[in-house]
């Protein structure tokens, strides 16, 4: 058994609910989504301030591009207007950008600024945000396997380890926590191989109402855990 008794080094966050916060505002769910863009970048600042190691953030899915094309088209515009008026954020914060998922979907403005912020910011030391687009579990674990098909001839070569150095977050720890918005419990294809042993905090309300006060309460939930990792009591 090992006590959690230090602040999760990883977290990830399932942004869930932007659509049902608009609807019941009777608004659009375009706006919805500007909405939990602003509280991605509050809930940035304070996981800075926070001292926290790394952020992934679920902000697009795989399974998102069968939305309709409108609600898509306003996605991928939101994400460039997110990342050329942050930059500044990550700058003063020492954010660094990086991202996990298949981005070569992305249209090219929206790869452009991608690229554009992640160099501007690969020196910094703080913060690793960690933006999850056009991603999904299935589909990086697809993708891993084609790769490591191509360079290992030999099954015995294959190994936990092995699968990991081919995934998206190769370069990062397993997330200790994922915090999930509006009530759904269900993983939804995020970080299915990483979050093995992952703790969840599941919290009704909807990504864009959740506060740093929240933020922090899933935090201490976390430390007062014990976890096992499949040992005993």
């Amino acid at each position: 058994m090992q006590k959690t008794s230090m602040t999760p080094t990883h977290i990830g966050i399932i942004m869930d609910g932007n659509g049902r916060w608009a609807q019941a505002q009777n608004k659009s769910r375009s706006h919805g989504h500007q909405a939990g863009v602003k509280k991605a970048i509050e809930i940035v600042k304070h996981a800075s301030h926070r001292n926290i190691r790394y952020l992934t953030l679920y902000a697009f899915s795989n399974e998102n591009w069968s939305r309709p094309e409108t609600e898509v088209s306003t996605l991928m515009k939101l994400l460039k207007e997110f990342l050329f008026s942050e930059l500044p954020t990550f700058i003063e914060h020492d954010v660094r950008l990086t991202t996990i998922g298949d981005t070569a979907k992305l249209p090219f403005f929206a790869r452009e600024a991608l690229n554009h912020v992640i160099n501007k910011t690969q020196n910094h030391q703080g913060l690793t945000l960690v933006l999850a687009l056009s991603y999904s579990g299935r589909n990086e674990i697809t993708r891993a396997i084609q790769a490591i098909c191509k360079a290992h001839k030999n099954p015995m070569d294959i190994d936990e380890n092995c699968i990991s150095s081919y995934l998206d977050t190769k370069n990062m720890p397993d997330p200790d926590l994922i915090i999930r918005t509006s009530g759904e419990f269900r993983t939804s294809n995020f970080l299915l191989w990483q979050s093995a042993y992952s703790e969840y905090y599941v919290t009704q309300t909807f990504w864009p109402d959740f506060t740093t006060t929240e933020f922090d309460t899933a935090i201490e939930d976390f430390i007062s855990r014990d976890r096992r990792f499949g040992g005993v009591a």
